[in-house]
């Protein structure tokens, strides 16, 4: 009897803990559960990096900003070189720049980052007290994060795997939402 191409398949394998976590079960697919499962615990890590992200910075001594605030100030202090507007939100992959340049005058209005013209760019740069907070917040990161990861050199090997594996996905749902938006 001929193998048919639906048979040469192997068989999926069985889920060991039942039904996939999901936020929404409507868009849970035969084909990938485990993308519905992935996506709804990208949900939850991303609110949760992004309450930590703006408490961390509260320690440090920066209260009231927001998440994208936050990252903001660590994209501009990276490197130590100054950055463009456009710049900054394609690195972060922010498609509205108005959100990245309310965050930049934000920033500017409270010290932290300064802007400087050059030609006809305008370029962003932490200033001293800028540099200072992105310091403290580092300190307190290794505190409170890093060092519950010195004792897993496992788990700091499964985290840089995850970080791969989310810039591919990260390209995949670009596409995705270039495809979509010519429909």
């Amino acid at each position: 009897m001929a193998r048919t191409k639906a048979s040469a398949k192997p068989a999926a394998k069985k889920r060991s803990t039942g039904a996939p976590i999901v936020s929404s079960a409507h868009l849970v697919s035969p084909h990938s559960a485990e993308m519905s499962e992935f996506e709804f615990g990208l949900i939850v890590a991303g609110n949760a990096f992004h309450r930590w992200v703006v408490h961390c910075m509260s320690a440090a001594g920066l209260k009231d900003l927001t998440a994208l605030d936050v990252l903001v100030l660590h994209h501009v202090t990276h490197r130590a070189r100054n950055k463009r507007l456009a710049d900054i939100a394609f690195i972060m992959n922010v498609e509205d720049t108005h959100l990245v340049n309310y965050a930049l005058k934000k920033l500017q209005g409270l010290g932290m980052v300064e802007s400087s013209k050059n030609g006809k760019d305008v370029t962003y740069a932490s200033t001293e007290t800028g540099k200072g907070h992105v310091t403290r917040y580092r300190e307190i990161r290794e505190t409170c994060l890093i060092d519950a990861l010195q004792a897993d050199d496992a788990l700091n090997h499964d985290i840089g795997q995850l970080a791969r594996l989310l810039r591919v996905l990260s390209g995949m749902y670009d596409q995705a939402a270039r495809s979509a938006a010519s429909l």
